[in-house]
């Protein structure tokens, strides 16, 4: 038994050797193989085949490429390995590496084969372009899209802020017309009416003495009071002509205090009217010139008229 194990070793080691060697021999035995190229990266192409959907074909150096021409087929036109592209189908000879994949020795093609991967390839490009070019309008659009969504976002913030300032143009208007409507309790005694140019707020030097003189009558009437009241024409913004009325307002009281020396308790709070009250047509010049004004009166009220009068 113990001098047979030697042989036993040597016969195994014998099959071993000829099994591995019969694999060499398989493995080393041309395969070819037909189907469509998928993909391709350098030299590495992935085919399609009957048998298998990613078959990995090698391109090396020694890889022959050619076109079947001729009626039987039986020519064949060297090319270059730039004309394997994706949509071609191909018929690859060559043999299997430890990997599975197949070193290709010959790749052949037939020409018309050749024309419709290019064909596809073209249609696929024009697509790919046309694609891109529809993204790039599409991000084109949005951009357009956002930036007149920010506009109108702007526009509405803007439009509601001048919707608040009339509001309170309008409140304040109405607050004078409250204040400065009212005067069935009062005698008008005597009035003036300064006109600004356009614009201007400050007091042209031709109406100081009449103002001056209204001061002066005011000083010699018994618990008088001095009404200023500001206006504007209608040119422009609402908000610049309340303002406008208002510092043409602010103008002429201070004259009064500072030149006329009329005391502030003796001083109604001026009245800032804006572009109501319109008394010329604002379409004329001559209309806005009458229309930018301020009507200075001196006012008495009519109880203590009254009791003055009894006495």
């Amino acid at each position: 038994m113990t001098q047979n194990r030697p042989l036993r070793l040597a016969v195994a080691s014998l099959s071993v050797l000829a099994l591995t060697s019969l694999s060499m021999i398989l493995s080393a035995q041309t395969t070819k193989v037909q189907g469509m190229i998928k993909a391709r990266s350098g030299a590495t192409v992935i085919v399609q085949t009957a048998d298998s959907p990613n078959l990995i074909v090698l391109l090396t150096d020694k890889t022959e490429v050619g076109q079947i021409q001729g009626v039987l087929k039986a020519r064949r036109k060297e090319m270059s390995m730039a004309a394997l592209i994706p949509g071609l189908e191909i018929q690859v000879e060559g043999t299997y590496d430890a990997q599975n994949q197949l070193v290709a020795k010959l790749v052949k093609f037939q020409g018309n084969d050749l024309e419709r991967a290019q064909a596809i390839q073209a249609g696929l490009h024009q697509t790919e372009a046309q694609a891109q070019r529809n993204r790039e309008d599409l991000e084109k659009q949005n951009a357009e899209l956002k930036a007149q969504t920010e506009a109108l976002k702007q526009q509405q913030e803007q439009l509601t802020a001048q919707q608040q300032k009339i509001a309170a143009n309008k409140a304040a208007i109405d607050a004078a017309v409250a204040r400065f409507g009212q005067l069935d309790d009062y005698y008008i005694l005597d009035e003036v009416t300064v006109y600004f140019a356009n614009g201007k707020v400050s007091v042209d030097a031709k109406y100081k003495p009449e103002l001056l003189k209204l001061a002066e009558k005011a000083k010699t009437i018994e618990a008088y009071n001095i009404q200023v009241i500001g206006y504007a024409s209608s040119a422009g913004s609402a908000e610049l002509n309340q303002k406008l009325s208002e510092d043409r307002a602010e103008s002429i009281t201070n004259l009064l205090v500072q030149e006329g020396n009329i005391p502030l308790t003796n001083l109604l709070a001026p009245g800032a009217m804006g572009e109501s009250r319109q008394v010329g047509d604002d379409q004329t010049a001559e209309g806005q010139a009458q229309n930018r004004r301020v009507v200075v009166r001196i006012l008495q009220n009519k109880g203590i008229a009254g009791l003055q009068s009894a006495r």
